[in-house]
């Protein structure tokens, strides 16, 4: 249960909006306190809810490629193709729309209710994911090809609906004290986890691929139910009415944010204009957060390009020695639970400790330092290797230490950029900023995964 834990009770900033303006109900109104930190698990589980049904997507590996075998062991030339570059066809099915969602989203954000947003692409994920569980059992074998495009339509459209989703939640969370937002995001990697874990298991139990994709689906189903229940939940607590209430004030900790305070002035007069606007403003928004914006790109970028593309290709260098951790439990285990755990912990140390600052130069340099997992990853075992014969790290120690340091790094650095966003902008703008922020990381994974198709192509 520690993981549950939100930030030490010792930083009572955490829960202090960032200017206190006088308003006559928020004197009479005492600041709840969330109970069991209903709200934390709420956000928490919203958090996995986001990330979950595309996990599920990438990590139903040998379910697609039996499907685009035409549903046989053996594959036929024409499927090749479509098999190998799966992953990367997928990315760009998801990321293109995604982005379209976001621009939508942020001139909904006045005109629209969150709530209105937020249900909505749930009920849609909901239908898509019911469509690709029935055809899970469905002989897909005469139309391969046709069954390859209905499901980049459906990942076309979860992509885009789990893309509104997220970014109204988050742009939600940033009306609450920062840990909510750190919950937010800790619960989508968890989610990443979560499917890992759910694929080991699958591979253990189940002998039919398809009956194991049913388990899988059908988990996915059943959790977007569940974030739907959580969901209507959340106006139900104390704490959560009195944050949704005061949406003018963003609550987030002012401390090291002098520059607000020096506003204060000028505040009352944006806020009068703000109200007649139905699109946020923004210019104000891009020029304050252009450099954790970039920083958030570029993490997400880097990702992308790695993992799964590169990082599920890299094969163990034992492959042939017939032991079932070289073979079938490689991939699931050293590529997908490693990276996707090691994710989940960067996330979750932001909750304790968050160095470097916002406007520190160590930030940025960090991340631009994690250009150099992609040397490392060519280089270890990847296969089928065409141009590129050189295997540097002949180790199977090497790739799983790249891929752990790639997830850690993407974690706590994402996470870090994601949160701050919002809280150097003046607060009446926060929500609109959390969602620029997503759209920032959105941009990075649409060009990443993009730059590893053709990476993927060269090695």
């Amino acid at each position: 249960g520690t993981s549950m834990q939100p930030s030490a009770p010792g930083c009572p900033l955490e829960e202090e909006p960032l200017l206190e303006e006088p308003s006559p109900d928020a004197r009479s109104l005492p600041k709840p306190g969330d109970r069991l930190n209903g709200a934390y698990i709420i956000f928490f589980i919203l958090g996995i809810g986001s990330l979950l049904p595309w996990n599920f997507f990438i990590t139903a590996k040998q379910y697609w490629a039996f499907k685009l075998q035409n549903c046989s062991g053996q594959p036929e030339p024409g499927a090749a193709d479509l098999r190998d570059f799966f992953e990367s066809y997928i990315s760009i099915a998801s990321t293109v729309p995604s982005v379209l969602c976001l621009v939508g989203n942020f001139l909904l954000l006045n005109r629209v209710a969150a709530s209105v947003r937020i249900l909505a692409s749930l009920f849609v994920m909901l239908a898509v994911f019911l469509v690709i569980t029935v055809l899970v059992k469905v002989d897909t074998a005469a139309w391969t090809t046709g069954f390859f495009a209905v499901t980049i339509v459906c990942v076309v459209v979860v992509s885009g609906a789990s893309t509104v989703f997220s970014s109204s939640i988050f742009g939600l969370t940033s009306r609450f004290p920062m840990k909510n937002s750190q919950a937010l995001i800790s619960g989508q990697a968890m989610g990443g986890t979560l499917s890992a874990v759910a694929s080991v298991i699958d591979l253990a139990a189940a002998a039919d691929v398809t009956d194991s994709a049913l388990a899988y689906f059908l988990t996915a189903d059943i959790f977007i139910v569940i974030c739907i229940m959580v969901y209507l939940l959340l106006p139900r607590l104390e704490y959560s009415r009195y944050y949704m209430r005061r949406r003018g004030e963003s609550p987030y900790p002012a401390a090291g944010l002098p520059s607000s305070s020096v506003e204060e002035g000028s505040q009352v007069a944006v806020d009068k204009r703000t109200d007649a606007l139905d699109v946020p403003p923004l210019r104000p928004i891009l020029r304050k957060t252009a450099v954790l914006g970039f920083c958030v790109f570029y993490v997400f970028f880097i990702s992308i390009i790695v993992f799964p593309s590169l990082s599920s290709n890299i094969e163990s260098v034992d492959r042939s020695s017939g032991s079932p951790w070289t073979g079938k439990y490689f991939v699931p285990l050293a590529s997908f639970l490693v990276y996707n755990f090691a994710d989940w912990c960067g996330r979750q140390i932001t909750a304790w400790i968050q160095a470097p600052g916002p406007k520190s130069r160590l930030l940025p340099a960090l991340v631009l330092l994690r250009t150099l997992a992609l040397p490392l990853f060519v280089l270890s075992n990847f296969q089928p290797r065409t141009h590129l014969q050189t295997v540097f790290f002949n180790r199977d120690a090497y790739p799983v230490a790249f891929t752990a340091l790639l997830g850690l790094s993407n974690g706590y650095l994402g996470t870090l950029a994601m949160v701050y966003g919002p809280k150097i902008v003046p607060k009446e703008l926060a929500e609109a900023a959390g969602v620029v922020m997503t759209f920032y990381l959105m941009l990075g994974l649409a060009l990443g995964s993009a730059c590893s198709v053709l990476l993927v192509h060269l090695i």
